[in-house]
This record gives C-alpha cells, sequence and structure tokens, in this order.
C-alpha cells in the first residue's frame, strides 16, 4: 500500500506540473525559491528515491517516519540550509526546457525501480538505515506539502488523492508527538486554539 500511495502522489504531482503556465517558472514559489526551483525541489522526492534504491544499509538506523524527520534534518546534519536552498535551484534547472516532460519521465522511472524491489535497507543523507516504506511515507509528506505549495503560488486548483492525504497527515501529526507538538496540534484540529503562523511540524 506504501509503494501505491507514492505512486499515486508522483502521479499527482506530475499531473499538476502540467497545469503550470509556460511563462510562470520565474514566478514566485516558496521563499528564496521561485516555481522552477520549488519544483525541482519537490522533484527531489522521486531521484532521491531512485538514487538510495542503489545503496545497502548495513543497519536500521530509523525506525519510523518521524524519526526520520527528528534525525534528518539541516541542524542535526550540521548542513548549511543555503546548501538546500541551492539543490531546490540545481533540480529546477535540471528539469530543462520541458519540466513536465522530464517530471513525466522520473515518475515513471521510479514507478519502473519500485516494481522490482521489495522493502530493501537503503542508505540515505546522512549515511543513515531505513527500510524503503519506511522512507516512501516521508516522500509521500514532501511531495503532498509542495504540491500544495506550487499549487497555491500559481492559484491552480490542486485535489490530492485520499490515501496521499491521509498520509500527509499521519506523518504530520506523528512527527508533531515526536518533536513534543502534538498537544497544540490536536487542540487546533479540534478548533480549541490556533497555532501560530510560522508553526511547523517539520
Amino acid at each position: 500500500m506504501t509503494t501505491a500511495t507514492f505512486i499515486s502522489a508522483a502521479r499527482s504531482f506530475a499531473a499538476l506540473v502540467h497545469k503550470i503556465p509556460a511563462g510562470a517558472w520565474g514566478e514566485p514559489g516558496l521563499g528564496e525559491w521561485d516555481v522552477r526551483a520549488l519544483v525541482g525541489h519537490t522533484s527531489r522526492s522521486l531521484t532521491t528515491v531512485r538514487s538510495y534504491l542503489r545503496t545497502t544499509a548495513d543497519s536500521e538506523d530509523i525506525a519510523t517516519p518521524q524519526e526520520y524527520y527528528v534525525r534528518v534534518t539541516p541542524s542535526a546534519l550540521g548542513i548549511d540550509p543555503a546548501d538546500v536552498a541551492e539543490r531546490g535551484r540545481q533540480a529546477g534547472r535540471d528539469l530543462g526546457d520541458d519540466p513536465a516532460a522530464a517530471v513525466d519521465e522520473l515518475v515513471s522511472g521510479v514507478t519502473g525501480d519500485l516494481a522490482s524491489v521489495d522493502n530493501p535497507l537503503i542508505e540515505v543523507i546522512g549515511g543513515l538505515g531505513i527500510r524503503l516504506h519506511t522512507y516512501l511515507p516521508t516522500r509521500i509528506f514532501e511531495l503532498a506539502v509542495h504540491g500544495m505549495d506550487i499549487a497555491s503560488a500559481l492559484d491552480i486548483p490542486f485535489s490530492l488523492p485520499e490515501a496521499v492525504l491521509a498520509e500527509a497527515l499521519d506523518v504530520a501529526t506523528r512527527t508533531a508527538i515526536a518533536t513534543g507538538r502534538g498537544e497544540p496540534v490536536l487542540l487546533a484540529l479540534t478548533g480549541r486554539s490556533t497555532l501560530p503562523p510560522d508553526f511547523s511540524v517539520v
């Protein structure tokens, strides 16, 4: 089910990219990213799966998606946020003259890759080991959230598949608990309080 939901998220993202107007790629996207860089950053949820499937970890260091978001952060790994931003811009440039076609190719490639594996122990950034089916929910989360970012930046109608939305919400709430912010999220979800404008679980 996890693999199927990831593929659904990937295809939903690809369909959204096809809706981006030709002249909108330089428009503001998210933070310091323009739309091309934001799409490029989002596409890394496809390219990292492909590249990590070529690795084999020696140990399972991360047991849950929420633990991934606790341990694999720029601050935890000592990564300069500016480097993260530049990787997004480079990923956007790598999409070339036809970003929609490039994303379609990535989706096709990762779908084929996943069809030939079960649940291997892969190595992610930081040299940490994680099972594929533990890693994929984090990519579903990224595709869902950044898909909504893209749609919001360009005012494009976009609805997530139900299974994708459910998985993304599950990752978000479990990460909130893991980082000690579960109670404020629960109160906000039940209309008992509001969250600060800059609040984020990741």
